[in-house]
């Protein structure tokens, strides 16, 4: 018996690995938001990601492939590290912090599509991949994909234009 592990192994195992880092990032990123404009599309994301993280998980279970609990708890950890980081500001929140984490959002977002498409190609080779599952994910990522560059977008340009003019933009919605 083979006990080496297998690349589609690893390659789920990573991509799981990401899932928690991205839902960690989504759900603090919306928490930072809350009372702004990103806060609920954010939230509503951080919903749907870990929705689809679980998906990942159900999907692994059906090609019998483990769960590497070890490289989650580094996951975690990288995600935590990746707070750090020079924005501007030492011991507050930065308006390009916004901007930084957005990208970071979408550029998960996109790894999270090539998986469900590297899954859409290998379903006619394993039944066991619910093709019209994975099919549905995919253009999940797509839709999210489009959601995180518009927000994206719009707060670049919130952020720099305050940053060359001075003025700062009303972010915060009060009801």
């Amino acid at each position: 018996m083979n006990s080496r592990p297998s690349l589609l192994g690893i390659y789920l195992n990573d991509h799981l690995t990401g899932a928690g880092s991205g839902v960690e990032l989504l759900r603090r990123t919306a928490r930072a938001q809350r009372g702004t404009a990103l806060g609920p599309p954010l939230a509503s994301l951080a919903l749907e990601v870990a929705e689809d993280r679980e998906s990942l998980l159900r999907t692994m279970a059906a090609l019998d492939i483990p769960v590497w609990r070890s490289r989650i708890a580094l996951g975690r950890l990288a995600e935590k590290a990746g707070r750090l980081k020079l924005n501007g500001r030492l011991f507050s929140r930065s308006p390009l912090s916004d901007v930084l984490e957005l990208e970071a959002m979408r550029l998960g977002v996109e790894g999270k599509a090539c998986a469900w498409r590297s899954l859409e190609a290998l379903a006619d080779a394993d039944p066991r991949i619910d093709l019209v599952r994975v099919q549905g994910l995919l253009r999940r990522a797509e839709r999210q994909i489009r959601i995180l560059e518009a927000l994206r977008v719009e707060r670049a340009a919130q952020v720099f234009t305050a940053d060359r003019t001075g003025i700062v933009p009303v972010l915060y919605s009060h009801p």
